[in-house]
């Protein structure tokens, strides 16, 4: 059983996800995310709601290793956001607080990669767990198993 609701995993993985967001809007201009992302929001399917991310994914395709790689990153930058936030907290000027938004992502960015995975495949993987509740689940499992 795990330690902690899977509530609580889908809560915290969204929360997540909206601040690594914030923080990719310097790799990514957001013209091509707008261009890219599905015009109609009544279609519920995966293929739809992941076609935005590169290419149409089924979470069974995805291998035990590549969600180790994104269980190891996502706990590094999980570990790094919460480094810095007290940081990016105290910045006085929007000039500095932008800094140190830079930093934190080139850093993530870096962490991310040394674990093997390239910046879509982490953010494609971080998608799914909040659109597939299976898939959710067994991340989150994964989760509670390298946390121990």
């Amino acid at each position: 059983m795990l330690a902690f609701p899977i509530q609580f995993f889908h809560c915290f993985i969204k929360t997540l996800w909206a601040c690594f967001l914030v923080l990719l809007i310097w790799l990514v201009p957001l013209s091509t995310i707008a261009a890219e992302l599905p015009t109609s929001t009544n279609q519920t399917n995966i293929e739809t709601e992941t076609s935005w991310l590169g290419q149409n994914l089924d979470t069974d395709d995805i291998s035990a290793e590549k969600i180790s790689q994104f269980v190891q990153a996502y706990l590094q930058v999980l570990s790094l956001i919460e480094q810095r936030e007290n940081e990016l907290q105290g910045a006085e000027l929007e000039s500095e607080s932008q800094q140190i938004q830079q930093e934190i992502e080139a850093q993530a960015v870096e962490l991310i990669q040394a674990s093997g995975l390239t910046l879509q495949e982490y953010l494609q993987i971080l998608s799914l767990t909040n659109i597939v509740p299976e898939f959710g689940e067994r991340v989150a499992a994964q989760l509670q198993e390298a946390s121990n």
